[in-house]
């Protein structure tokens, strides 16, 4: 998503969902695929399938489309051969992007990307220079009018979270990734609405961002390769600050 915000990431989540559901849910169909391919159909014996329902949760994907991506995966259809790749690539002004792919064909996924790239003034990174400056982590988002805090907070850190922070907004709970299932579950077990959920990949340090045109230029680049068809996610470790 465009920028390091945690709200940001809420309000371009759901733009997202209004402007380009077609597309979301062609991208959350081929993750179900992945998923059930390797790990099997169902949900309750492959945590990474349980990962990728959140995601189709919160997008209201249909359950047809949903039970249909899985059947196709587990006999019933042509699941295809995915193969998995995360770009590191150097966007305008410093900004840092981890930009993780499925693709069947790699030569052609790369070409696309690097044009992308290229075109909207970056550049492909070597193998490790950028994936340094992430963390992958659980990261759960709950909105102020969802949880008292004090409640929240006791509830997450008993289940294991590592972290636990509060704003004017709402809340921001961080989690081992080993742990974010029990997070969540200890979570919806209390009833409690999440915004986002999901195992992530937090930057480690950000680059601010506050002039017009430097916001514009990364944004560009960002949106343009959320926008191809092979991208699952783009990570950036930009903060705008305007």
């Amino acid at each position: 998503m465009a920028g390091h915000s945690k709200w940001a990431k809420v309000k371009h989540f759901k733009g997202a969902l209004d402007a380009k559901k077609g597309k979301l849910f062609s991208k959350l169909a081929r993750e179900i695929m992945i998923a059930a391919k390797q790990g099997g159909g169902d949900p309750e014996m492959n945590p990474r399938l349980r990962m990728v329902l959140l995601k189709c949760r919160a997008a209201n994907m249909p359950k047809e489309n949903i039970e249909r991506a899985i059947a196709r995966a587990t006999g019933a259809g042509d699941a295809g051969n995915y193969e998995e790749i995360t770009y590191e690539i150097y966007a305008p002004h410093g900004v840092a992007l981890l930009v993780p792919v499925s693709t069947d064909n790699r030569n052609r996924t790369a070409a696309e990307i690097r044009s992308i790239v290229t075109r909207n003034g970056g550049s492909m990174a070597t193998t490790g220079a950028v994936s340094h400056l992430f963390q992958r982590k659980g990261q759960i988002i709950v909105a102020r009018e969802n949880a008292q805090e004090d409640v929240l907070m006791e509830i997450a850190l008993e289940a294991g979270a590592e972290d636990f922070r509060a704003d004017e907004q709402g809340y921001e709970i961080i989690t081992e990734p080993s742990k974010f299932e029990a997070v969540h579950r200890a979570l919806e077990q209390r009833g409690i609405k999440c915004e986002v959920a999901e195992v992530t990949e937090l930057p480690i340090t950000t680059v601010p961002l506050q002039d017009p045109e430097a916001v514009a230029a990364v944004n560009r680049l960002i949106e343009a390769l959320e926008d191809h068809d092979d991208v699952k996610e783009v990570y950036s470790n930009a903060e705008f600050l305007n």
